[in-house]
């Protein structure tokens, strides 16, 4: 076997393998012989059919699935001999002469980049530095208690922060337009659901009531149809509502598992609850600065194969969240994040190999332990992790993730960002 390799664009190679033509026909004559034992021809006894006629009528057939069988035991031979990592199935085409005995095929596919990490020496990555206070803990427990207020109709014009029964006929140049009427809507004033100067145009008015709103969709507006347009909503407020807190009290704490009714011991949990959230914050923001820090310093091809295949996996993570299905989407909205995945996993990869980053068992139990604390039954959460090997390599990836955000902080310049719990919790960034 002789195998040459000629460099593409980018990281697309192609290899063109010799295969040994003596080897092949060796073989197409063997199967040949073999099925002559029992082939069966119109005018021939069983096994008794001439080669020659069996070589005329099969030998191309059986040929064909040799020399398919020859290529994929040698391709992977051929990339070791060549000394490159194929991503994705190649694209092969064959050459094949009989007559000049030439058995030959030529590959193409992408291989995986070669890295060479960058020094991050003076990098800086900032790590928020903040606490829960008291006045946190206040607000907290404050939206508890925005979350569980009641509603109650009140003979007055409604105001924000009321919520007013309606229903609404809208219009686009004269025309309704899909999704513009509603019967029977309650909606909250000052909630930001509807288009932006709606819900201000409806403050002052009263039970029985007839509004005509004039609004502009936004020009970033989701359907791109009605983006940018001015449209006219008829609308019938029916009832006026107005809202009232429950009382901090025993019964409403015990809502919230604090059977004993301690209004401190309820206010030590939600401490608690977010400082645990504080910490999660942290510790994502400061993993997307490493990750975006690794990709800023190590630009690196990828191939194109590997963020089709995320693609995919994107789509149907998105599918899964909307119940399941298997209805089509496009690409684009899914491709920079294919992309990134992609990057970051072969560097991340590259930077773990080279430094020899491993997942140990305690910081995995510990990672599962504190998983785990925020459930009702905390073991039946550990057990279920360590019962299936897959959900527990989801953990040591996480635990990896960790080393690697650890190793890069003791390679940059690393300095302390004061911030609030408001700001990190409302303005908290997602994580890779």
């Amino acid at each position: 076997m002789q195998v040459s390799v000629e460099a593409g664009d980018g990281l697309v190679r192609q290899i063109k393998v010799d295969l040994p033509a003596e080897s092949i026909e060796q073989e197409v004559d063997k199967r040949l012989r073999d099925f002559a034992r029992s082939a069966r021809l119109p005018g021939f006894r069983p096994g008794k059919v001439p080669l020659k006629l069996l070589r005329q009528r099969y030998g191309a057939s059986v040929r064909g699935e040799v020399f398919g069988e020859q290529v994929q035991s040698s391709f992977p031979k051929a990339v070791a001999e060549a000394e490159l990592r194929p991503v994705g199935m190649p694209d092969i085409e064959p050459d094949i002469d009989q007559a000049q005995g030439r058995y030959s095929y030529v590959a193409k596919f992408e291989v995986l980049p070669d890295i060479e990490l960058a020094s991050l020496s003076g990098q800086s990555i900032a790590r928020p530095v903040a606490e829960v206070t008291e006045a946190d803990v206040d607000a907290m427990v404050e939206r508890l208690r925005q979350q569980h207020k009641t509603w109650s109709p009140v003979e007055r014009p409604a105001a924000d922060g009321d919520r007013v029964k309606l229903s609404f006929q809208g219009t686009v140049d004269g025309e309704p337009f899909e999704g513009g009427s509603a019967e029977d809507v309650e909606l909250e004033l000052g909630s930001g659901r509807m288009i932006p100067g709606f819900e201000a145009e409806l403050e002052g008015a009263s039970a029985g009531d007839e509004r005509v709103v004039e609004v502009t969709f936004p020009e970033q507006y989701q359907n791109s149809a009605l983006a940018g347009k001015p449209a006219r909503f008829d609308v019938q407020v029916k009832e006026v509502q107005a809202s009232e807190l429950p009382a901090l009290d025993a019964e409403f704490v015990a809502a919230f598992g604090v059977a004993d009714g301690d209004i401190d011991g309820f206010r030590a949990d939600v401490r608690n609850n977010m400082e645990r959230e504080l910490a999660q914050r942290i510790k994502a923001k400061i993993k997307n600065q490493v990750m975006d820090l690794l990709l800023a310093v190590n630009p690196i091809d990828v191939p194109e194969a590997l963020v089709a295949q995320e693609i995919e996996t994107l789509k149907e993570q998105t599918r899964q969240s909307v119940g399941g299905g298997t209805f089509e989407l496009p690409d684009e909205p899914f491709t920079d994040s294919a992309r990134r995945r992609v990057s970051l996993g072969l560097i991340v990869g590259e930077l773990v190999k080279r430094h020899n980053l491993q997942a140990d068992e305690e910081r995995v139990r510990a990672t599962v332990q504190e998983l785990a604390a925020t459930y009702e039954d905390p073991q039946a959460v550990a057990e279920y992790y360590y019962s299936d090997p897959k959900r527990l390599s989801s953990v040591q990836s996480l635990v990896l993730e960790e080393r690697v955000v650890e190793h890069v902080m003791e390679e940059v310049d690393v300095t302390d960002e004061p911030t609030t719990f408001q700001d990190l919790t409302q303005n908290s960034e997602t994580d890779r």
